[in-house]
């Protein structure tokens, strides 16, 4: 088998190429939304928790849906990077579905996201590969829901290299029960990964129906004009950033297992005569036990989504957003882990990846850059078995906060920000679906950091079993250090999770529980950080003082502390 020509005489006109991009953009959005009414679980059918994308024969991004998650395209990219190096084109098929979710064998970034790939050939020759990615409510290892506790990534879970699970269009069954002998809850785990073959399976189709409508050929051209495009307007882009160098360093909380106060630090370097930009994340602290490590590919999708958002937010997601970045990171640190560092919860460092970048380029972006949103993606683990039934379940949630303030609006309450954008979801889906009983579910007071424009308010959830014995597990970020504001804005609330037995006061939990054991008569509290305000609070509004005032979303002592 050969790769279709990706560089051949087919010209397209901007009008021809604007209607071919939101065609293959229509492709992806549909194969997402089919992915989402096929799941079984509530991660990805309600939350969202999953991306898709269309990727060329020389593993190049092309166009990713809408509603896809940042975090994920380092993982798709990955896995299509391991599954060239693994399989020559001659011996790829019609028909093959690629599996792999490995961080180091499979181009993942952690092991509960499996991607899949499959091929589409138009007259004999691969054209590219429609491409997904899942968010599994467990994929097995020593914690339910297996977001919690390793310290290596064997403890994490069912590792997956780039293998297939279709071969030429049948089912390779051996693989199939393999990864389904290795999870908690192997029927809703079958269901989601046939939603994910669903979903290819559809964008296959579409895309056969694409190339019958313009010509493999136009496809292949289009494919080039939209990165080369893209590199061009990303190009002018950075231009804009006046020459220098700037800097900024964070910290994370803790990585659960002794290590506290884990250094990011970043230097940026605009202005060479190539025109490329410069991340070089020398000082960083170095990989850690616990899970919150990353690999170097997740880095790259934490650089490229806040660089996106920050000098062109409505620029294409392609490959041509990477062809002007340079990343330096030391081997072996916190954001360029290597085998066998857990990484579970690497989202959170991502999360604070964003937050430098923003900090570094805040003073020659003062328009763009926000108060440092809640920084986590707090992580809450349920699992017991049902009392109704007799089946065991697993409920993973990850909770929304803060959104930081902004140089002309303030901060968004209540929810995901930055690497992760799944939605809420509702008290009745969890109450209809598992044996538990949500109790309290709002803002929590005061949690927003004040500011001319304020930061985004965090999450008070409190949920308890229902008739039985659950184990909870959980991970949380800016728990200790809080979400800073920026230009004098103050910093939001931290988070905490509490164990909250009646009639007694709560208990606290670490910021990363491993194991903890629920009788009926005790719930989680969860509280997820607010956000940084954006400029000194004396100057806020007289109408939006009045308006906070209206709300009851702040104390009257938050009132005159900070809008005297």
């Amino acid at each position: 088998m050969t790769v279709a020509p990706s560089s051949n005489p087919v010209a397209l006109d901007p009008i021809a190429l604007e209607i071919l991009a939101n065609g293959l953009r229509s492709v992806a959005d549909e194969c997402f939304i089919a992915l989402m009414k096929s799941a079984y679980s509530t991660n990805i059918k309600e939350r969202n928790d999953h991306s898709t994308a269309i990727v060329d024969g020389r593993g190049r991004l092309i166009v990713q849906a809408a509603r896809s998650l940042p975090i994920h395209l380092g993982s798709m990219l990955g896995l299509m990077t391991a599954v060239l190096a693994r399989f020559p084109i001659a011996e790829i098929a019609e028909g093959d579905i690629f599996v792999g979710n490995d961080p180091y064998a499979a181009g993942g970034t952690h092991l509960p996201d499996v991607n899949l790939a499959m091929p589409v050939f138009i007259e004999g020759r691969l054209l590219c590969f429609v491409c997904n990615i899942a968010h599994h409510a467990d994929i097995g290892g020593m914690t339910p829901g297996s977001m919690a506790g390793g310290t290596e990534i064997y403890q994490e879970g069912l590792r997956i290299p780039p293998v297939r699970l279709f071969r030429a269009g049948a089912l390779v069954q051996d693989i199939m029960d393999l990864l389904l002998l290795n999870v908690r809850v192997p029927r809703e785990r079958r269901g989601d990964y046939f939603a994910q073959i669903a979903s290819c399976r559809l964008g296959a189709r579409r895309m056969a129906e694409l190339a019958a409508s313009h010509g493999a050929a136009t496809l292949a051209a289009g494919f080039d004009e939209l990165i080369r495009r893209t590199e061009a307007r990303m190009r002018a882009a950075i231009a804009r950033i006046p020459p220098g160098s700037y800097s900024f360093a964070d910290v994370m909380d803790d990585d659960g297992a002794g290590a506290t106060d884990i250094p990011i630090k970043l230097r940026i370097d605009v202005g060479g005569a190539d025109g490329r930009i410069r991340f070089d994340f020398a000082g960083t602290g170095k990989q850690v036990k616990g899970n919150i490590n990353t690999t170097i590919n997740a880095t790259q999708a934490a650089v490229l989504y806040t660089l996106k958002c920050l000098l062109d937010p409505d620029i294409p997601n392609n490959h041509g957003l990477m062809s002007l970045l340079d990343i330096a990171a030391p081997t072996g640190c916190l954001i360029n882990a290597v085998f066998p560092a857990a990484v579970a919860a690497r989202l959170n460092t991502t999360q604070r990846i964003v937050d430098v970048i923003i900090g570094a380029l805040a003073p020659v972006l003062p328009d763009a850059v926000v108060g440092a949103a809640n920084g986590a993606n707090t992580t809450a683990v349920f699992f017991g078995t049902d009392p109704r039934n007799g089946r065991d379940y697993v409920y993973l949630e990850t909770l929304g906060g803060g959104f930081g303030g902004r140089a002309a609006r303030d901060g968004k309450d209540g929810v995901q920000v930055h690497m992760t954008n799944t939605s809420n979801l509702p008290v009745e889906a969890i109450e209809m679906e598992y044996p538990l009983l949500v109790e309290s579910y709002g803002l929590i007071e005061d949690s927003a950091g004040p500011g001319r424009h304020r930061g985004g308010m965090g999450l008070r959830r409190i949920v308890r079993p229902l008739d039985h014995e659950a184990v909870f597990s959980g991970q949380g970020e800016r728990f200790v250090n809080p979400p800073w504001g920026i230009f004098g804005g103050g910093a939001g609330a931290t988070g905490r999770f509490a164990l909250r037995a009646d009639g007694a006061s709560d208990q606290a939990l670490p910021t990363k529980p491993a194991a903890v054991t629920l009788a009926p008569d005790r719930a989680i509290v969860i509280e997820t950080p607010g956000a940084g305000g954006y400029g000194p609070p004396s100057e806020r509004s007289a109408a939006d003082r009045a308006e906070d005032a209206r709300s009851g979303r702040f104390s009257a002592d938050y009132m005159r502390r900070y809008y005297p």
